[in-house]
């Protein structure tokens, strides 16, 4: 199961790499709009795209670190145990199908993009929208392999207590 936080760790750098890109180009962006009134629309799609690469494949790596959303209010006061039976019950049953429906619906999603050679609307924007629409099934794909993995890991840590 290592190899699941491997994968999910290597898409954490290549994230951070589009991260990095993303503040140049809003830098470079924003600097030839503002000091020399030159703007391109494919430019700032881009930074939507890589707006969307940061988001989406980030997910996974989130729930790997235990740094997604949750109601720490209540949760914080309960034993380890009730914990991770929380944590079970969330994967089971909300994470884990989730994640499928949304892989199932994306696929049929990228694949119309790509036949329909769907580009943008915007005159000068950029072609090619199956391209980041494929990002959605890819990062619930990951998310179900990190849920999967975490899952696991609890079922052991609970069985231990």
């Amino acid at each position: 199961m290592k190899f699941i936080d491997k994968i999910t760790q290597y898409i954490a750098y290549i994230t951070a790499i589009v991260l990095a890109l993303l503040v140049v180009l809003v830098v470079f962006d924003a600097t030839s709009r503002y000091l020399f009134s030159e703007g391109s629309t494919a430019l700032q799609e881009l930074e939507w795209h890589f707006f969307d690469v940061v988001i989406l494949l980030s997910i996974a790596y989130t729930l790997r670190n235990n740094a997604h959303v949750r109601v720490d209010i209540f949760y914080e006061n309960f034993s380890q145990k009730t914990k991770l039976l929380i944590n079970i019950f969330s994967f089971v049953f909300f994470i884990l199908p989730l994640s499928f429906l949304i892989i199932y619906i994306g696929i049929g999603f990228v694949e119309m993009s790509y036949l329909q050679h769907e580009a943008s609307s915007d005159p000068g924007g950029l072609a090619y929208r199956w391209i980041v629409k494929s990002l959605m099934p890819l990062a619930f794909i990951l998310l179900a392999l990190q849920a999967f993995k975490e899952l696991v890991d609890d079922i052991k840590r609970w069985r231990a207590l």
